[in-house]
């Protein structure tokens, strides 16, 4: 079981339509598929989603990270040290998504050398989770016709709509006509990403106060500590820290600071060997959790679904794994399909997926 080689291959998938929200917009999933290789001819396979605007990360970056630091550090170890590669992992500063898709290939290989599912090895809860779709900046009219169509197309009846937008009327007036055309038979909730002062968004927040919104995620900088305890005080919905969590110290700092009382967990972030240190943590200190998607294609979403089912607090939501659904393609063998508003985990062994080799020479960079 000891690890040979590691990958990391650039491939460029469109969108349908561009995602837009406060901190930036994506036109194409410039993403690294990263392949763990070991001794025993056994491939583990992860995507690492770059967001320089979130975490200063590129694809270029990711690849290199990889290739000159990660692995001539875990070369020679087996899949089962997986202590020691966190511990190596973490000698580089920043750079998450590019660990964490390591450390989740690193999982998909030995649930593929074990013969058992990657979930089950997590914890095994359930097998499936309920889904969340997020909605990007536009119309009201063009938000409505998205989620009419997710509705019928899916299932699907929970939506995290983007927010933090200037001026703050802008996006109120969208959530306000989304609870007006659907009532109660939607949940919603709202997703500034820091795009917000603290006095904007208790104004928005005000605004909405009738429209029975599930929570509120990241509404303004992490490093307005002041504003954003005092916001977080005066709010009636939970707070969810998304962007501000990066580790399992920013969560405690975050929780016990009174400026969050929620927590979201993103397997392109954390990978599965951080994320259970984030999901003990959350669960230890009593907030909610909510796993969230870092805009991830198919193979990213097929880790976030085998995390979130294996617990019993991650499961309680619905997760955000649709993202996959605004690409014009990707390179599974066998798509990921959201029916009745449920995503299953994939069957099988690892992360229950596999990578088209066409479509991967289709969609790569490097050559």
């Amino acid at each position: 079981m000891k690890i040979t080689a590691i990958e990391a291959i650039p491939f460029a998938i469109p969108y349908v339509k561009p995602l837009k929200f406060a901190s930036g917009e994506v036109h194409t999933a410039d993403h690294v598929l990263v392949r763990v290789h070991t001794d025993d001819g056994v491939i583990g396979v992860a995507e690492a989603p770059p967001r320089p605007f979130t975490y200063g990360e590129t694809q270029t970056g990711i690849i290199a990270v990889i290739e000159q630091l990660f692995a001539p550090a875990l070369i020679g170890l087996t899949l089962v040290e997986r202590e020691v590669v966190n511990a190596r992992l973490a000698r580089t500063i920043g750079n998450p998504a590019a660990k964490s898709a390591v450390d989740m290939a690193i999982w998909d290989a030995l649930g593929r050398t074990l013969e058992l599912p990657v979930t089950s090895m997590l914890g095994g809860f359930t097998d499936r989770m309920r889904v969340s779709h997020m909605l990007g900046f536009a119309d009201p009219a063009a938000m409505i016709a998205e989620v009419e169509k997710v509705r019928d197309q899916h299932g699907i009846n929970v939506f995290k709509v983007k927010v933090g937008r200037r001026p703050v009327g802008l996006d109120t007036a969208v959530v306000r006509a989304l609870r007006d055309r659907f009532g109660d038979s939607v949940e919603l909730y709202v997703d500034a990403n820091r795009g917000w002062t603290a006095s904007e968004s208790l104004r928005a927040m005000r605004e909405m106060a009738d429209l029975d919104l599930l929570f509120a995620e990241e509404l303004c900088p992490a490093d307005d500590v002041l504003g954003r305890r005092w916001l977080v005080e005066r709010l009636d919905v939970p707070f969810v820290a998304d962007e501000s969590v990066p580790t399992p110290a920013d969560v405690t700092r975050e929780v016990l600071g009174k400026s969050a009382t929620a927590i979201s967990i993103k397997t392109a972030r954390t990978g599965f060997t951080t994320s259970q240190r984030v999901h003990h943590l959350a669960e230890g200190l009593g907030v909610e959790v909510v796993m969230g998607n870092q805009i991830d294609g198919q193979i990213g979403s097929a880790c976030a679904v085998a995390f979130g089912a294996a617990f019993e607090l991650t499961s309680r939501r619905a997760g955000e794994l649709s993202n996959f659904l605004d690409m014009s393609d990707d390179l599974l063998t066998e798509p990921l399909r959201i029916r009745d508003g449920l995503l299953r985990v994939p069957p099988g062994v690892g992360l229950g997926i596999d990578i088209d080799p066409e479509k991967l020479a289709r969609y790569r960079t490097d050559h």
